[in-house]
């Protein structure tokens, strides 16, 4: 068994932190705004933004904050940066805390970059002499050309950007507090950003950062913690913080989705009789089955899923085949999947109402949204068209880690690299 952590494992504790923020009730001064609006109430009312919080970071680790917006990440990294005092409870840090809260915010518009270097750094704490050693990579790695000596006022946003980032981690933190301010940058500077920040984590930086974005909460933090509503909802891994969290959207999304959309009535009206063919059959509706066979609004990557489509048959028709075509908002094409080519034709009676299911393992799409086309076909005898009227929305159980529109199914990658020809590297 490993020795038990003590204090000094930890480079932030926090213990029972709570933060309100007191708001006082709207003045009417003027016998205008009286009259007009009525008599305001007096007093004060209490916002609990944090409530009853605790954890601990180890150090060398990333920690992550996720949560809905208003939730209470900002102010609790604004608390461990000291930006904020809280109401109740303690927060205490092993070193100095440098914060990336907001890039460039002490820049003086009249003032060339390479001045605003001195005093950004001036105001984050550095002395003439830090800043005189790191002058030179601050500048190599803002890479904002002749604009360092040019007035900060002239600046695009992302020029401050990266100028702030620059002049914040020059010198190496033990503990730094991230915001999710560098996500304004280009994709380039992000990059590199999150580069750096990698290396900053590789040396023994401990890092605190808030993201909306899951899958680098997932790839860059050890463990998360989740808040919801100002309180402690989950902490744990990452795996296991961020796929609760998705399960939750999903879930209230789903009820929403629900809510709205009500029971929807197939009439004979129904815009669907506005479909392409010559009407033998009409497709009416398509539902989207889960893994349970619960009828869902939207279908989860990497699940099993089930598509029933829905049909009314005028004619007795036999051998009838069911195309699908599943395409993106800009119109191209992603699977075409259809019965004959599975095996599978169908008979349908005149008069009847029936539904054929479509069902995948594993649904393959990535998190977004396509649309659905559906064909009834049988030798070339076009029954019924129904092109992209049906919305197919697509979420993810957990963070996306191969970026496109479909993930392909497990491949087999070679155990080691190769080199010179083929026959050389087979194994003896």
């Amino acid at each position: 068994m490993g020795s038990p952590e003590s204090v000094e494992d930890y480079a932030i504790v926090v213990d029972s932190v709570s933060k309100v923020f007191r708001m006082k009730s709207e003045r009417r001064d003027t016998f205008k705004e009286r009259f007009v609006r009525g008599k305001a109430r007096g007093g004060e009312q209490e916002f609990f933004a944090l409530e009853d919080v605790s954890f601990k970071i180890r150090k060398g680790t990333t920690f992550g904050l996720i949560g809905h917006n208003g939730s209470g990440k900002s102010t609790m990294l604004k608390i461990l940066a000291g930006v904020y005092r809280p109401t109740a409870g303690s927060v205490v840090v092993s070193e100095k805390v440098d914060a990336l809260l907001e890039l460039g915010a002490g820049f003086h518009g009249e003032l060339t970059g390479r001045e605003n270097i001195y005093l950004n750094g001036a105001i984050l704490g550095r002395t003439k002499k830090q800043i005189d050693e790191t002058l030179d990579w601050i500048i190599d790695y803002a890479d904002i050309g002749e604009f360092i000596d040019q007035p900060v006022k002239v600046y695009s946003s992302g020029m401050t950007v990266r100028l702030g980032f620059a002049v914040a981690v020059a010198i190496r933190p033990k503990i730094l507090i991230v915001d999710e301010i560098i996500a304004v940058g280009d994709e380039e500077f992000q990059r590199k950003c999150f580069d750096y920040m990698r290396e900053l984590r590789d040396s023994g930086t401990t890092v605190a950062l808030v993201t909306h974005s899951l899958s680098l909460a997932r790839e860059m933090c050890d463990e998360i913690v989740w808040f919801d509503h100002g309180k402690v909802r989950m902490l744990a891994s990452s795996d296991e913080a961020v796929s609760a969290y998705i399960a939750e959207v999903n879930a209230r999304e789903a009820a929403k989705r629900e809510a709205e959309e009500g029971e929807v009535d197939y009439g004979e009206d129904d815009q669907y009789r506005l479909n392409q063919g010559n009407g033998d059959c009409r497709m009416t509706r398509v539902e989207f089955l889960d893994e349970n066979g619960r009828v869902v609004p939207f279908l989860t990557s990497g699940n099993e899923a089930t598509l029933r489509i829905h049909v009314h048959s005028y004619y007795d028709l036999h051998d009838v085949e069911l195309g699908l075509g599943f395409s993106t908002d800009g119109g191209v094409m992603v699977a075409g999947p259809n019965s004959k080519a599975g095996g599978r034709l169908y008979s349908f009676r005149a008069g009847e109402d029936t539904f054929i299911d479509y069902t995948m393992k594993e649904f393959i799409f990535q998190p977004g949204r396509y649309w659905l086309t559906t064909c009834f076909v049988r030798d070339g005898q076009m029954y019924d068209y129904s092109d992209r009227r049906t919305e197919v929305i697509v979420r993810t159980g957990r963070p996306s880690t191969e970026p496109a529109l479909i993930t392909l199914p497990p491949g087999k990658w070679s155990e080691r690299a190769g080199w010179g020809n083929h026959e050389e590297n087979k194994d003896e």
